[in-house]
């Protein structure tokens, strides 16, 4: 049951579904909901140089717009009886600008790493296990796009910043292991797939 409702909700009727051309007003309706991250369009780890000059939400939007427009992956929505309600930021490593500084990588190998960098849940469904849900949809989608391993730059609980990245504890249930550090506060943690 939802702490903000009494009416139970059913998580197991979520859907998944990539971000694509298709799916653009509803990504763009979930991110211009209360409370949506309609300040960042979820482009902090994305921005080109030239992007970074660009602070104002709309720049942003325009920014994720062209990427989906393109056909680059991005992420995924989840749904709950038609209606956008959680996104996870889930795409090859390669489309991010670098997440983590100082870890080299084997550049023919770079595209087989897909990055879990941040999550969106309307305040409904928090406290429910939906970061859960949408790191196994997250694992699942990258794997059948070829990935071999997934990576994630959690925080701890007691973190003052960076939460949109996730719990260290949540990582570890889903399977992942620590690798190593990214500044002073984001775990880097991997999941290697079959």
């Amino acid at each position: 049951m939802s702490p903000f409702s009494d009416t139970p909700i059913n998580l197991d009727k979520l859907v998944f579904q990539e971000v694509a051309a298709g799916r653009w007003a509803d990504f763009a309706r979930l991110f211009e909901s209360r409370g949506g991250p309609k300040a960042c369009w979820c482009m902090v780890w994305r921005t080109t140089p030239a992007e970074r000059k660009q602070t104002d939400g709309a720049s942003k939007k325009a920014a994720m717009a062209a990427r989906v427009a393109a056909g680059v992956p991005v992420g995924l929505l989840a749904y709950l009886d038609g209606e956008p309600v959680a996104w996870c930021s889930v795409a090859p490593r390669s489309t991010y600008r670098r997440l983590v500084k100082g870890m080299g990588t084997d550049p023919t190998t770079e595209d087989n790493i897909w990055s879990i960098a941040c999550f969106f849940v309307v305040r409904r469904l928090r406290g429910q296990g939906m970061t859960r849900r949408l790191i196994q949809a997250a694992v699942a989608y990258a794997r059948e796009q070829g990935a071999t391993v997934v990576e994630a730059y959690p925080v701890d609980p007691d973190a003052p910043s960076y939460r949109f990245m996730g719990f260290v504890p949540t990582f570890e249930e889903a399977g992942f292991s620590e690798v190593g550090r990214a500044g002073y506060r984001r775990h880097v943690m991997q999941l290697k797939l079959d």
